[in-house]
């Protein structure tokens, strides 16, 4: 309710003022009602708090222990740091009341440096701004209770002066709320880099064995513990892998840069929460997840993009057929090749499983889907020396390619039904719609061309290398 206070000025020969224009109101703030009369009180009683400003620092450090439960924290580890602090910001804000241009900048820097500090430290937001307020209310029951001591009639005068000094309170918390909020987002963004920095440095292998208990407590993940890595890539012709929906082991957030994001981009540390690069959850993991992954004992995934992949590292609980049943559980699109690497023991081995599951994706047909290296470790053999794949394939294959492509194909075709049926005719037969003796005259056509013959094993051997050579070359 607005204060009515009567002039004490009594105009000449008893005649009322003269009625002013009305005065707007300031916008969102309360009108200052003072006068020269009122400022004199105030600037009086504000030197006496100047003079008693420890007395009034120790009470309001007091206060904020026995009030304010984020401050008892700091309070019992570096009570002298924090009576400093209180104290400083009470000379600088008492002094604004006296000389408002001298003190004001000043008063700034000291309530943004607060924040920026309360920030650094952890304390919650609504704990410093209630110091704040606590601060304020002190100093404005010190400047009444020091008026009513000289001359309880001036307390009216005081009055007029009540939306200044509250107006000063509420700016200098929107000042410290703003620096506390800017400080917060550059220390979310500096862990979140971190934390990618890191990921990324186990997987490359370069991390140093000192760090692991750093990594291990910073990412969630046991320093001895059981792990496979994923890759994750687009098919040639396919553009980006498309980003999966929310879902088990997704990870809230857009799609996030590299571990070197740089200072001042999107993803730098002026990004807010809910833009790109904060991680609704502050951990700095902003990927989301190319792949919906299935639930593992192990634990959630942890994702982290690569410039011709994505990976993901996956905790295994260490249950047999554990990364058989992940294989299988898999959602993968159409056009999206996925690599699982075998399973390696401790973080330190995370660079290893990197490159056995990006071994895993190059044996992936170019089409798509999902290769366990474990059950594709001939195919793995091929892809790891692609020149001698290449070598192998046209010297076994090569007689082949003589022929016209149609009839080439029908029997490649035939031999890849016949080893895949263990040596059966009769069940290669029935995956091509043909007679057994088709099967077997076409076979034997095939050792006439290349000189080889499928009851040796070496040959077999060869053959069957030099058909996946060719089928992941897709020639």
């Amino acid at each position: 309710m607005p204060q009515v206070v009567r002039s004490r000025i009594v105009p000449p020969h008893g005649r009322p003022p003269a009625p002013r224009a009305p005065v707007p109101p300031l916008p969102e703030r309360f009108r200052s009602l003072a006068g020269r009369e009122a400022v004199e009180v105030l600037h009086r009683a504000a030197r006496v708090l100047v003079a008693s400003l420890p007395a009034l620092t120790d009470r309001l450090v007091e206060a904020l222990y026995a009030q304010e439960p984020g401050y008892r924290a700091a309070i019992d580890s570096a009570r002298a740091e924090v009576w400093q602090e209180v104290h400083h910001s009470l000379r600088h804000n008492v002094g604004s009341l006296l000389q408002p241009r001298e003190f004001r900048e000043p008063a700034h820097r000291t309530s943004r440096w607060i924040g920026e500090i309360r920030a650094e430290q952890g304390v919650p937001l609504d704990a410093v701004l209630h110091a704040f307020r606590m601060g304020g209310a002190m100093v404005w029951q010190g400047l009444v209770d020091e008026t009513a001591r000289r001359d309880a009639d001036d307390v009216r005068l005081l009055v007029h002066v009540a939306a200044d000094v509250w107006n000063f309170v509420d700016e200098h918390c929107g000042i410290v709320a703003d620096a506390y909020r800017q400080a917060e987002r550059r220390l979310t963004w500096r862990r979140g880099n971190r934390r990618r920095l890191m990921v990324a440095a186990l997987l490359d292998g370069t991390a140093r064995i000192a760090d692991l208990a750093e990594a291990s407590a910073m990412l969630g993940l046991p320093e001895q513990g059981r792990y496979a890595v994923l890759a994750v890539a687009a098919g040639p012709g396919c553009g980006t892998v498309p980003a999966a929906p929310d879902g088990p082991g997704a990870a809230p957030g857009g799609r996030g840069s590299g571990a070197g994001a740089a200072p001042g981009a999107p993803d730098g540390p002026g990004a807010a929460p809910g833009e790109p690069g904060a991680a609704a959850d502050g951990s700095g993991s902003a990927v989301r997840p190319p792949l919906p992954l299935p639930a593992t004992e192990g634990g959630a995934p942890l994702w982290h993009p690569g410039p011709d992949a994505e990976f993901a590292i996956l905790p295994l609980a260490g249950g047999a057929g554990e990364l058989s049943a992940l294989a299988t559980g898999l959602d993968v699109p159409p056009g999206v090749r996925a690599g699982i690497g075998s399973a390696v023991e401790g973080l330190a081995a995370l660079g290893e499983a990197r490159r056995l599951a990006e071994t895993a994706l190059r044996a992936c047909p170019a089409s798509g889907g999902a290769v366990l290296l474990d059950e594709h470790l001939p195919d793995a053999l091929v892809v790891s020396c692609p020149d001698l794949a290449g070598a192998l394939a046209d010297r076994v294959l090569g007689p082949l390619d003589r022929l016209d492509p149609a009839d080439r194909d029908v029997i490649v075709e035939t031999l890849t039904a016949w080893l895949d049926a263990d040596g059966s005719a009769q069940r290669a037969g029935a995956r091509l719609y043909c007679h057994r003796n088709t099967v077997l005259n076409r076979l034997r056509r095939f050792e006439q061309l290349t000189g080889r013959c499928l009851t040796r094993p070496r040959d077999a051997v060869e053959i069957s290398l030099a058909l996946a050579a060719r089928r992941l070359r897709g020639t």
